[in-house]
């Protein structure tokens, strides 16, 4: 009988864990449009490489919604990019943070002409004609990069009507949001981390990707929706969100025509990279 007792303790405590918000949700508009272009409609063998102003021009040419990635220069510039360190898109040692943004300005995207673009510009160039799904890049528990992001993204809002969310694989961003622009819709990324046998070996780590991957950061959290691992869609703390509390799913990365069908009935939103899925009213034919 006492071991019923834990085992229903427990059981109540997960389902307390991984509650996301479930009242005074925000506008759901931005995510009206079902699907989103990864890092904007990208080649990388191209003049449109990810995360540049050509493929975040093509996104909204095509109509599609855009996802993006977005951290702080060493001047403390917002800029667009995804990975912190340059060496797979810029061939170049260190990190994003250790460069000022005239520096990083002449370090050309995977062997184009395209540079990496300031999170101001494509503000400019997007202006709130596709809904944007904006990624906080940060690893430790400095949270200085928020107040000046979300600030460009409430001028954003208001001078162009638009549509937006926030995003991080940090939980600490989303509890920034939650104590400081609740209206915010938000969500936490997360992934089947400890499948890769490179993320286990140090505990405090392990521990730490063990909660995120299985969402026990959610009651702090309180996110809105759910972006996880189109390969990793079976995750139970996933599956529990969307199909009970109702919360909203986004899928990262969908990259075939069958994998769009495969996520279908799984998640609402599908963030997409490697072929140009067709649109009918914003949804894939």
């Amino acid at each position: 009988m006492a071991a019923l007792r834990v085992v229903l303790i427990l059981v109540i405590v997960y389902f307390i864990l991984i509650c996301p918000r479930v009242v005074h949700k925000p506008d759901r508009s931005a995510f009206r449009t079902k699907l989103f272009a990864h890092r904007g409609l990208f080649d990388n063998r191209s003049e449109a490489p990810e995360n540049s102003l050509p493929a975040f021009a093509r996104a909204v040419e095509a109509g599609f919604g855009i996802e993006l990635d977005v951290q702080m220069s060493k001047d403390r510039v917002p800029v667009v990019f995804h990975d912190l360190t340059l060496k797979r898109v810029c061939g170049v040692d260190g990190r994003v943070k250790d460069y000022t943004y005239d520096e990083l300005s002449r370090m050309p995207l995977c062997g184009s002409g395209q540079h990496m673009p300031k999170f101001s510009e494509v503000l400019s160039l997007v202006r709130g004609r596709v809904p944007m799904i904006v990624e906080y890049k940060t690893e430790d528990t400095d949270m200085s990069l928020c107040p000046p992001i979300d600030a460009m993204l409430t001028a954003y809002q208001k001078e162009y009507t638009a549509e937006y969310c926030i995003e991080s694989f940090n939980p600490l961003v989303l509890g920034w949001y939650r104590r400081h622009h609740s209206s915010v819709m938000r969500g936490q990324l997360s992934d089947g981390f400890l499948y890769d046998p490179k993320m286990r070996g140090v505990f405090h780590k392990t521990v730490f990707l063990f909660t995120l991957q299985f969402l026990l950061w959610n009651c702090y959290t309180a996110p809105d929706f759910i972006a996880y691992n189109v390969k990793y869609r079976h995750n139970p703390s996933r599956c529990l969100c969307h199909g009970l509390f109702r919360n909203l799913a986004a899928a990262w990365t969908v990259r075939s025509e069958k994998e769009l069908e495969e996520a279908e009935g799984h998640f609402d939103v599908m963030i997409f990279d490697s072929f140009v899925p067709e649109l009918k009213d914003g949804a894939p034919v």
